[in-house]
């Protein structure tokens, strides 16, 4: 298991926040990050993996410019991030589709809906649409969507303004086993068609591990960077990877270190 710091990378970093400090309003002598850097390279599927007010999912609205740090840089590429960017492509832990737009006219959303796209634009929708499955269930509306065909028109509307870095926030939290394992596989493909950089936050260790080039665990108030690994699987990656033994010896490390987490912060209080 990687100690805490930035690695040595072989590749440009797309992304880099270096001393990052933030509170929210009211609570500055609490701080949720205090003096946090993180790099991601290009190309790169790092996942953020940690407890419930870890700190995770604040990283991404900075990152997504839906709020400011206090201290330090966001950076992604050349910008300094502080307000939302079209570089910057983000899924939420619900997709929020509109109930009264068809599917893709929800992919559509970015640019106003089908009637204001361009041709280039609607083309794009449409290879998104085929992408990810989609292609044949254009002309349905949410309600008539199960969750994972739900979760999967957020993942295509993100990916309509060919964002450079990728934010997925417990995109498939609310879904069942069965539906997670599915859309893993379907995330993964997505990716490697892409190659997008993405930060994949989430509570679990086999979702961590299976989709990750590198997983950070983060946690504590304020959150620090608790280890960093690099996890060295073949692509692409089957439900069999789950099965294999660096697989488990991963996430056998992984489950020890929030143990010891847990029972430190048991002791403290």
């Amino acid at each position: 298991m990687t100690a805490v710091g930035l690695e040595a990378t072989s590749r440009p970093a797309l992304v880099a926040l270096s001393g990052v400090r933030f509170s929210y309003p009211g609570r500055a002598n609490a701080p949720v990050l205090d003096d946090l850097s993180l790099s991601a390279e290009a190309g790169e599927f790092l996942a953020v993996l940690g407890p419930s007010g870890g700190g995770k999912s604040t990283l991404l609205k900075l990152l997504a410019g839906l709020a400011i740090a206090q201290a330090g840089r966001v950076m992604v590429g050349n910008t300094e991030i502080r307000r939302p960017h079209r570089d910057v492509g983000m899924v939420f832990q619900r997709p929020t589709l509109l109930p009264w737009r068809n599917v893709r006219d929800n992919v559509l959303l970015p640019v106003g809906f089908a009637r204001s796209a361009s041709s280039e634009e609607a083309a794009r929708a449409d290879r998104l649409l085929e992408m990810t499955g989609l292609l044949e269930s254009a002309h349905l509306y949410p309600d008539q969507l199960s969750g994972g065909m739900a979760q999967r028109v957020g993942l295509a509307r993100m990916l309509l303004h060919d964002p450079r870095l990728l934010l997925l926030d417990e995109p498939f939290s609310a879904l069942d086993a069965m539906t997670r394992e599915r859309l893993s596989l379907e995330l993964q493909r997505i990716w490697m068609t892409e190659r997008r950089t993405a930060i994949f936050v989430t509570h679990s260790i086999p979702e961590a591990l299976f989709l990750a080039d590198r997983v950070v665990v983060l946690a504590g108030r304020p959150a620090r960077i608790l280890a960093d690994i690099k996890v060295d699987l073949p692509r692409p990656r089957t439900l069999e990877t789950m099965g294999g033994g660096t697989f488990n010896a991963l996430a056998l490390d992984l489950r020890r270190l929030f143990d010891t987490v847990a029972s430190n912060s048991g002791a403290a209080r």
